[in-house]
């Protein structure tokens, strides 16, 4: 039986895939595993604009109530949001109901603890083997120990909203911003926070209708922002996906910067501030080889993770990192937030452009972007960790390490779900690296497949 819980929870197609009835499942059993020293355990719902949200939401909730679980339903609200006001209400866990940056057809449900962070492999692993043996049938709960809706004590958006400015004290005056939402959760949060602050906002893909989240626009799409930002010549464009806990940013020239780039415009920041602990940065494997190159001249560590925000801070907590994530826009800012946080990361970004002497554009091209090529090998599944016993690709990738000369790499890292390896070379020659991913990428499905 494959495992229940991915990288990021349990998704799927609603109604299908993740049905009323497993996520009523998911419910009873997340209550049961994060409340063990709770008699009576307060678990705080939150939801992004999906459609099927409803129809999760009222499942979910059904399950917790029935093994005498109380719930606190924040609406419609950003990821991080639901790991921020865990501890604000004391609750004894967090549960969002949201697929990312998935088609809306798709939705999911990931737990946090009552620290907000997301839950160890273990826990996920305690869940699912409740939900398997599914043995609620014995001492049923009934009567007063059934479970409450509770009125939450004050708004939780509002509460959010207000955490998020305290996280800054730079006004935003003068600056002129687009803002993608993605059709998203962030939709009735994004442009009234950075109006607060006092910058100019133009909002677009913010009038969600259940079925347009991440449609052609968000941090994966950030097509319309471009030509938003640069129709409007504004400062920059800031693009969420439909959870708000990524951050895509357009600058002035309506060219994307990615996480890469931002993270190292913030570390910067940070290091100038005194707010970056023995200069430590933390990224995965697929963080482009130019930011590794930025990040040493500015004087800074870099803590090397396996692809995943998880790993990202694993690492974090352990080494004590202060800012750490991933290409794709996933920022951790360790001060402020237990997770990725797009509003949060947005904010950060502004601040570093307000306070660093440029546009974001001259901050973001102190970075040098090395090529990168992509190509996957389809092979047997149970070659996918033992690629580097064959002699013919052990030698090809040291041949191409060596006419890299130290301005590339090669990575393989086998994929999680598919038989396939997925080959990433790096280097300044696009046509070169190219070329060269092809011929890996062939040589290792000729010989394994």
């Amino acid at each position: 039986m494959s495992r229940l819980f991915g990288t990021d929870g349990v998704r799927g197609v609603a109604n299908t895939e993740l049905t009323p009835q497993l996520a009523y499942k998911l419910g009873r059993a997340g209550a049961a595993v994060l409340s063990k020293d709770h008699p009576r355990p307060v678990i705080l719902v939150g939801k992004d604009t999906r459609i099927s949200g409803d129809l999760l939401e009222e499942a979910l909730c059904a399950g917790i109530l029935s093994v005498g679980g109380d719930v606190i339903r924040a609406g419609v609200i950003p990821t991080p949001a639901v790991a921020y006001l865990v501890k604000h209400f004391n609750a004894a866990a967090g549960a969002m109901i949201s697929a990312s940056h998935n088609p809306f057809e798709y939705n999911g449900i990931k737990f946090f603890n009552g620290q907000g962070f997301k839950l160890d492999d273990a826990i996920e692993d305690e869940i699912e083997a409740r939900i398997n043996c599914d043995d609620y049938t014995q001492d049923p709960v009934t009567g007063s120990g059934l479970g409450r809706v509770l009125s939450p004590d004050g708004d939780p958006g509002e509460i959010y909203l207000n955490f998020l400015k305290s996280t800054v004290d730079v006004d935003f005056s003068g600056m002129k911003l687009v803002l993608d939402c993605a059709n998203g959760a962030s939709s009735a949060y994004a442009a009234r926070l950075f109006r607060e602050l006092g910058a100019d906002v133009t909002a677009i893909s913010d009038q969600p209708d259940g079925i347009n989240i991440n449609e052609n626009c968000g941090s994966t799409h950030p097509e319309n922002l471009q030509e938003q930002v640069y129709a409007l010549n504004a400062d920059l464009g800031l693009a969420f996906d439909g959870d708000a806990d990524r951050l895509i940013a357009v600058d002035e020239n309506g060219r994307v910067i990615d996480g890469d780039r931002m993270i190292c415009v913030c570390a910067e920041m940070m290091k100038r501030e005194g707010s970056l602990p023995d200069g430590r940065v933390t990224v995965t494997v697929m963080s482009n080889l130019g930011f590794h190159k930025a990040m040493g001249e500015a004087g800074c560590k870099v803590d090397v993770t396996a692809v995943g925000d998880r790993y990202v801070l694993e690492s974090m907590l352990k080494t004590g990192s202060a800012i750490g994530g991933e290409q794709s826009g996933h920022i951790i800012f360790l001060n402020h937030s237990t997770t990725g946080d797009g509003m949060l990361s947005a904010l950060q970004l502004l601040k570093a452009v307000k306070t660093g002497g440029g546009s974001l554009a001259a901050l973001a091209d102190r970075m040098e972007v090395f090529p990168q090529v992509l190509r996957n090998a389809r092979i047997k599944n149970e070659y996918k960790n033992t690629y580097m016993e064959n002699p013919e690709i052990r030698e090809a990738i040291e041949r191409i390490e060596a006419v890299m000369a130290g301005e590339g790499r090669v990575l393989i890292r086998p994929s999680g779900t598919e038989p396939l390896v997925r080959v990433m070379i790096e280097g300044k020659d696009q046509t070169q690296i190219t070329a060269l991913a092809e011929e890996l990428a062939q040589l290792i499905t000729e010989k394994l497949a």
